[in-house]
């Protein structure tokens, strides 16, 4: 029997410079919790050290946890990443490494970039500079994704910068997205009748939550699914076994 599920797939912590300093594990697991979240995904931007302690933050919540991360591609688009295990998200990030622009993050213009444990302790400061295009392009990206065993969504294409249309213009017909996603601007309902590049991607809309407040008012995609787990969800974005996106 199919059951509804309440996802958030594109979450940033502390990592990202850009986000809050609240966006910790713990605190992000518990306001998850509050605003009736089933699964989320974290997605720092180019990295993922956090992921391990928010995987650990929420072993005693209901929260499932997909390992993710949000890449900025050569054409700085962004591209949501997601694994079912932290073991293939860190192969991706080995992979990814070779392709850092070797710029070292400058704390005064764009903000610091935390490593923490599950209670968002201090563990370290990442170096290098997290918002920049990695040295990999768009197909290069999607394909090894997919070699990993991983999904590819294309980041908030309703926005006009960072987003896979207003980079290109189109979704190019060698890139092979799991779904694309729509931000807080605009409806699912309404995504496919604005922007006639999408054709017939499965849509998806996330918090793309740099706060606390962003987390809880949204927006959030509903699934239906057997279990909340990365498998269902591939299922879903697929339209396989009855899962769907429910609009």
């Amino acid at each position: 029997m199919m059951k509804r599920f309440k996802a958030d797939l594109h979450i940033h912590s502390v990592l990202s410079p850009c986000a809050a300093g609240d966006m910790t594990p713990a605190n992000i697991i518990f306001h998850a919790e509050q605003c009736g979240l089933d699964i989320i995904a974290l997605t720092d931007h180019n990295a993922c050290d956090n992921v391990p302690a928010i995987i650990e933050a929420a072993k005693n919540s209901k929260i499932i946890v997909i390992p993710g991360m949000e890449v900025e591609t050569q054409e700085e688009i962004h591209v949501i990443v997601l694994f079912e295990t932290l073991a293939k998200l860190n192969l991706w990030e080995n992979y990814v490494q070779r392709f850092h622009c070797g710029l070292l993050n400058d704390e005064r213009r764009f903000g610091p970039q935390f490593i923490v444990d599950a209670n968002g302790d201090f563990i370290n400061i990442k170096a290098e500079m997290l918002l920049a295009p990695l040295k990999c392009p768009l197909a290069k990206v999607v394909s090894t994704v997919e070699s990993l065993g991983g999904i590819c969504i294309a980041s908030h294409i309703d926005r006009p910068s960072y987003s896979v249309i207003s980079q290109l213009g189109f979704i190019p017909s060698d890139v092979k997205f799991n779904a694309v996603e729509v931000s807080r601007r605009m409806k699912i309902i309404d995504a496919a009748k604005t922007i006639s590049s999408i054709g017939n991607s499965t849509i998806v809309t996330s918090s793309d939550a740099h706060t606390i407040s962003d987390l809880i008012s949204g927006p959030h995609t509903c699934f239906e699914l057997k279990e909340p787990s990365f498998s269902e969800i591939c299922m879903a974005l697929a339209g396989e076994g009855f899962r769907r996106v429910v609009l």
